[in-house]
């Protein structure tokens, strides 16, 4: 079965197309400012790259788009779509609906709608992305939705609910829902398949670090709990998001200068994190390098985002009572063997060594940075969410 997986944006497509009986890629593109002028899709496949300009007015358009590459010209890897057995879509919040990855009908549709009000920038965009797939590929076509939220659905309510008046969980379902949790299940489950011993025989933290950053603690193959929570602001220090801080600031900052909600809202979640704190970028890389120039601000927010993962590394080892596996994982967690050992350094007392050589290795799939003696095994692993959708795909639609 070839799976078409789907990450849908509100002005953009993201797709990769997996051949699920090998669980080879066979192309993967982007499609960018539908709805806008300049609009373009950047196609990869058979070792070759193309961006091509073209009217993408909506969602539709851009899948017809995806359709024309990947049918024709030296992008071209199948013949027609009638190849193409199903369809896997990212959707971000699944609440407390939606517990498990599951096929799309109109039922799933309504309750997904309804949902909106706790992502509304991301699942109206999903939604987008499931009408026009439809409308694209027609209503024969399978199409299955992987939340975001769903592997955090374990968690035990002492560790998802806030201390608020019971009645706004009731109501609004406020509580803690979690995000990356494809990315944390990925991982987590190639961590326990390298280490030979299954899931439940495991406490791993997971730490996937990138613009925006997540921690969880998976014990027995289940979480126990994560960093994000009913949105994706708090938890660690990230690009341009403040993480937790003292629920009273945002009310002193309002009254101070005057925002709205909104404009603090927008502060919080768009101008802080690693930007706010530097006043260099939101990038780690970038920070870093200022940091390496003498720009104490920058300093600082590295120190600050290399303390913050300790802390939950060290507050989750506590919380499972042991821990077996540290994953470090995402753009900065693959790549950025500084951010690895300043977390890891300060943790011997656990049992966490790392082997300084082996850190700076880069571009394995599974990449064990463990000293030899080390307790607790460290270990670096590429994230592949698409490869995850696309396995629940193909495993719903057979089953």
């Amino acid at each position: 079965m070839k799976v078409l997986v789907i990450n849908c944006g509100s002005s953009s497509l993201k797709y990769q197309l997996i051949d699920m009986d090998n669980e080879n890629l066979l192309c993967k593109g982007l499609c960018e400012r539908i709805g806008m002028d300049g609009s373009k899709i950047t196609h990869q496949a058979n070792g070759g790259k193309w961006a091509i300009e073209s009217a993408m007015p909506t969602h539709t358009e851009a899948f017809a788009k995806v359709v024309e590459c990947m049918t024709t010209g030296e992008g071209k890897v199948i013949n027609d779509v009638s190849e193409i057995g199903a369809i896997g879509h990212r959707g971000v919040h699944g609440g407390e609906k939606f517990r498990e990855s599951c096929l799309v009908t109109e039922e799933v549709i309504k309750v997904y709608e309804e949902l909106c009000p706790l992502a509304p920038l991301h699942n109206p965009a999903g939604l987008l992305g499931l009408r026009a797939a439809k409308e694209a590929f027609g209503a024969d076509m399978p199409n299955v939705i992987v939340f975001d939220t769903a592997f955090h659905a374990t968690m035990p309510a002492k560790s998802y609910m806030y201390a608020l008046p019971y009645e706004y969980y009731e109501k609004y379902g406020v509580r803690r829902y979690g995000f990356h949790g494809t990315s944390h299940r990925y991982v987590s489950l190639a961590a326990a398949e390298y280490l030979g011993k299954k899931p439940e025989e495991l406490k791993i933290v997971t730490c996937h670090l990138g613009n925006g950053s997540s921690i969880a603690a998976v014990n027995g193959g289940k979480v126990m709990d994560t960093s994000m929570g009913m949105t994706p602001l708090s938890g660690l220090i990230m690009g341009t998001r403040s993480g937790d801080m003292d629920p009273s600031i945002p009310g002193y900052i309002m009254k101070q200068t005057g925002m709205s909600a909104a404009e603090i809202d927008s502060v919080m979640n768009k101008k802080s994190g690693l930007e706010g704190i530097s006043g260099v970028s939101s990038d780690k890389r970038d920070v870093e390098a200022a940091a390496a120039a003498g720009n104490e601000r920058a300093k600082l927010a590295s120190d600050m985002l290399n303390y913050q993962i300790r802390k939950y590394v060290g507050g989750y080892a506590a919380a499972m009572g042991g821990l077996d596996c540290i994953v470090f994982t995402g753009g900065i967690g693959e790549n950025d063997g500084k951010v690895r050992a300043e977390v890891c350094k300060e943790m011997e007392f656990m049992g966490v060594a790392i082997d300084a050589e082996k850190n700076t290795v880069r571009g394995l799939e599974i990449n064990d940075i463990s000293a030899e003696g080390s307790r607790v095994k460290v270990l670096v692993v590429c994230t592949n969410e698409e490869l995850m959708i696309a396995r629940d795909t193909k495993a719903i639609v057979e089953g």
